[in-house]
């Protein structure tokens, strides 16, 4: 099945302390009809509100067979099982979002809501998934590894705005040591990037639209390598104009020929700006690039998916 991606958010309060006996054995019904399980809980703990991050652990099961649906172990991109996001609103009463509402860092708890509910009104797809029918319930056990409220949120935004600011500051100091450090003579072009050819290439320059077949080693201003078609099986193939590489090689490309060689100062805004990529490329980091044009092919078949490199 698809991953399913949980959107989450909070609820009124009013209710959610009292309970009766649930119909589902083991279980607890809150005044807003939700049913609700405690493994472990700190009643004395800070709640979950709206606007809050939460990070916590799921799985998803169907209530009718206890077979799972989805478990955030194997969902999660980075492989932790966490999932992170900010509380928006709550999509229904007795909602996932309400569950949340009721749980403190650390706890850990098992919920039972409708299936129809949480697809239609929480995940807001048009019909259930065939997996599913109508009136299925779903059994969603949760651990919340952590909370952040909202002011802490906004304090760590400014924080992390403060040290971007100081990366970005200090991009012209390190181009400018760089471009004294190696004698680099070229003037960059209207986009900033420095661009110095080291061998001609032969016949028509690469176009937009061309196959290009490149070999490459990328590295940060400080001499650290951070990739290299050195090594691999083949050079790097991409179509050029798709978006498939930063603009600071479309750029240069298409100042290039067949068997053209050339060395590259890209600047962070032709390379990933204030994201960095991969662990190694930092925000606002500029880069250089040894970067030869093996081949160019002018029709070229239909794209497939690349990674450009460093990431």
């Amino acid at each position: 099945m698809n991953k399913i991606t949980i959107l989450l958010g909070s609820a009124l309060l009013v209710g959610l302390a009292a309970c009766n006996k649930s119909k589902y054995d083991g279980y607890e019904t809150a005044e807003n009809g939700l049913n609700y399980k405690f493994f472990t809980q700190d009643e004395k703990g800070t709640k979950v509100t709206e606007g809050d991050g939460v990070a916590f652990r799921y799985i998803f099961k169907l209530m009718a067979n206890d077979s799972v649906l989805v478990n955030s172990a194997s969902a999660s991109q980075d492989g932790s099982g966490i999932t992170k996001f900010i509380m928006p609103k709550s999509s229904f009463i007795g909602s996932l979002e309400d569950a949340m509402m009721m749980m403190s860092k650390g706890d850990s708890a098992s919920f039972i809501v409708s299936a129809d509910s949480f697809y239609l009104k929480t995940q807001r797809v048009a019909q259930l998934p065939p997996f599913l029918k109508p009136g299925d319930m779903l059994k969603v056990e949760i651990k919340m590894v952590d909370i952040k409220t909202k002011k802490e949120l906004e304090e760590n935004q400014k924080q992390q705005e403060i040290e971007m600011a100081k990366m970005a500051e200090a991009e012209k100091p390190q181009i400018e040591k760089y471009i004294i450090d190696t004698k680099i003579k070229a003037t960059p072009t209207a986009s900033g990037l420095y661009y110095t050819e080291t061998q001609k290439g032969k016949g028509a320059l690469a176009k937009t639209g061309n196959e290009v077949t490149v070999n490459y080693t990328g590295k940060l201003l400080n001499g650290q390598v951070f990739d290299s078609s050195e090594g691999k099986p083949e050079p790097f193939k991409f179509i050029l104009g798709q978006g498939m590489v930063i603009p600071g090689w479309e750029e240069a490309l298409l100042l290039m020929a067949k068997g053209g060689k050339a060395t590259l100062l890209i600047p962070s805004n032709l390379a990933y700006g204030n994201r960095g990529a991969g662990g190694v490329i930092p925000p606002f980091a500029p880069l250089a690039f040894e970067l030869e044009l093996v081949d160019i092919n002018t029709k070229p078949a239909p794209p497939q998916p690349q990674q450009m490199p460093g990431q």
